[in-house]
């Protein structure tokens, strides 16, 4: 099992910028992707980012060219750089370790362990 916990996030006003951290510890070594999701009340949790072992990254389109993943080993860490933002950013994000290789996963249930998120707000 794989104990991940985020931080980072607050209130910022659109436009502004945040940065997300998931520090993880456990059974890191069985990770094969991380990635972050979120999710608003009332709705699915949706997928964000991801990123792979070897560093390969996937976004989803709403995000593209405005979030950066990225990790650091040597700390067990992935960050989620997040720039320009939109009060439709606003949400909890989550992040999630997969163990499942291949393509990068992004499905909700690809993922095995999660950690309690961290809420994002955006006044426009």
């Amino acid at each position: 099992q794989v104990q991940l916990v985020e931080s980072g996030g607050g209130l910022v006003q659109a436009g502004g910028s945040l940065r997300l951290s998931c520090a993880a510890s456990g059974r890191t070594f069985s990770v094969y992707a991380t990635g972050w999701f979120r999710q608003a009340p009332g709705k699915e949790r949706e997928f964000v980012a991801a990123i792979k072992w070897n560093a390969e990254t996937y976004y989803t389109d709403s995000v593209k060219g405005r979030f950066t993943i990225s990790r650091d080993n040597a700390k067990n860490t992935v960050y989620l750089q997040m720039n320009s933002l939109k009060p439709e950013d606003t949400t909890h994000y989550y992040c999630a370790s997969s163990t499942l290789s291949g393509a990068i996963p992004t499905l909700r249930r690809s993922y095995d362990d999660w950690g309690q998120g961290t809420q994002v707000a955006v006044s426009s």
